[in-house]
């Protein structure tokens, strides 16, 4: 038995123990009257989930497909670009959320001169925007956190357990960042993903 173990752990493909819904995200830098900005989405009010929510192009990675395949593809639905018009650096750090969600975060070019050659999908995507890169750069975000802790139903087997109903479980913080850019609100995950971008590349402007 020892042998089909060992070849079975060597074959196998570590990933996210758990029920999580994996995401996948394009953050899009364009070029706006020879400035980088950064590209936003505001979703469709029809959307049955977070209706109106500023948002990068993306969504669920479907089985079998990679991550960045998935950024991709959502970008060339959402945007109406074709994928030649689409660069993908590579990606940025992954946020494992609280939530069961693993957003995968990706950073890339849209190879546009205007945002009038996009055509936006009106079921998805409500409209863009841009925000210059040096606006990050010059204002910090506001984060604010929520604490997490477990919650269990009167069935739980405390008995069981050290200390009983006692136990001195742990908790943990999570970080829910603001930026607000005119009439515009970026906040959380978005948010987070723009954060994290703008410390990777402190320094190179």
């Amino acid at each position: 038995m020892l042998p089909g173990i060992k070849k079975t752990i060597k074959n196998h493909a570590i990933q996210p123990e758990g029920p999580y819904k994996i995401t996948a995200v394009l953050l899009p830098l364009v070029f706006i009257e020879n400035e980088l900005h950064i590209l936003y989405e505001v979703r469709s009010f029809k959307m049955k989930t977070q209706p109106g929510e500023v948002c990068f192009p993306g969504g669920k990675k479907e089985d079998g497909e990679m991550p960045i395949l998935s950024a991709l593809r959502e970008t060339v639905e959402e945007l109406g670009l074709p994928e030649q018009k689409i660069e993908i650096f590579g990606g940025i750090d992954t946020i494992v959320t609280p939530f069961n969600m693993i957003v995968y975060p990706f950073v890339g070019t849209l190879e546009i001169q205007s945002l009038d050659e996009l055509a936006i999908n009106p079921d998805e995507v409500d409209h863009v925007f841009t925000v210059p890169l040096r606006f990050f750069e010059s204002h910090e975000p506001e984060i604010h956190y929520g604490l997490n802790h477990f919650a269990f139903r009167e069935d739980f087997p405390y008995d069981r357990i050290p200390f009983g109903d006692r136990y001195p479980w742990k908790t943990g913080k999570y970080p829910v960042h603001f930026y607000t850019y005119g009439e515009h609100v970026i906040w959380g995950i978005t948010a987070r993903i723009t954060f994290n971008f703008i410390n990777i590349i402190k320094g190179l402007s």
